[in-house]
């Protein structure tokens, strides 16, 4: 089995990086592996830790219409040039934590995709050397307030809201090209999308290259990579789980927003 490298939040509030061992203990690092962590004497027992997302991006870097086949869904052209969008920072949230459906949206879809993680500086750097700065990969879902999106136009709203971009459960060093993405709703057996990574019409390499011409790439940033067809709703109280062979699965919950508590300590 490929190593997992995580992110954890111990009980006493604590984030390390790690790899995760075969009994779900977890052997800490003394910073992220891609700033050359090392293993310390340290280990969290499984009881002991919340899984977070595997990294802390400065920013995500989204492609759009990757996969041909979703573009045709969404009766738009392929571009000639890879379509890009930033999702905040605050939209990261890990495996098992929630989706929160935003009130202003009627409409919010799930969006299986691969995500690269970035390993060191990149700035201009050519397709041939692009994967010399992929340090890993980990799972995405690059969650959309469709209905927002349509009527904006403009996307930051329709994908920025917090929690709109799941991510994990760990990272892994390698990916085969002929991998499955699989998104499944609930208890469903069919997926609701299912293509190999390979079937993407601008390639990892490619989009680090393409990205790293336009803005700085720094350690631990994002680039979810698009996602391919069968895009769709999802509702309160729907888990989605996105698999990627090779790496594992991402699940979610969607819960409605919280209602704000009141503030009444200061009453009389």
């Amino acid at each position: 089995m490929a190593q997992r490298y995580v992110r954890v939040r111990t009980t006493e509030g604590r984030i390390y990086y790690g790899s995760l061992q075969i009994d779900r203990s977890v052997k800490i690092f003394d910073a992220p592996p891609w700033l050359n962590g090392k293993p310390t004497e340290m280990t969290c027992s499984a009881e002991t830790y919340e899984l977070l997302a595997p990294c802390a991006p400065s920013k995500i870097i989204a492609v759009g219409r990757n996969y041909r086949e979703h573009a045709e869904e969404m009766a738009a052209e392929v571009p000639e040039e890879p379509l890009l969008f930033l999702k905040p920072p605050t939209t990261v949230v890990g495996h098992d934590m929630a989706i929160i459906y935003p009130p202003q949206s009627q409409q919010v879809d799930y969006e299986g995709e691969l995500a690269l993680v970035i390993g060191e500086t990149c700035q201009d750097c050519s397709p041939e050397t692009a994967s010399d700065y992929i340090w890993g990969y980990t799972i995405g879902n690059d969650v959309t307030a469709r209905d927002l999106q349509r009527r904006d136009r403009l996307w930051t709203r329709g994908k920025g809201f917090n929690s709109f971009c799941p991510l994990g459960p760990w990272v892994v060093r390698e990916i085969n090209p002929g991998a499955k993405l699989q998104t499944f709703v609930n208890d469903e057996e069919k997926p609701r999308q299912s293509a190999k990574l390979e079937r993407m019409v601008h390639s990892p390499d490619e989009l680090v290259s393409y990205i790293s011409g336009i803005m700085t790439l720094l350690p631990g940033d994002v680039i979810l990579t698009g996602t391919p067809k069968g895009v769709g709703p999802l509702q309160v109280g729907d888990r989605v789980r996105v698999e990627i062979e090779g790496i594992g699965a991402l699940e979610n919950p969607v819960i409605p927003k919280p209602t704000p508590r009141l503030d009444i300590s200061g009453a009389d």
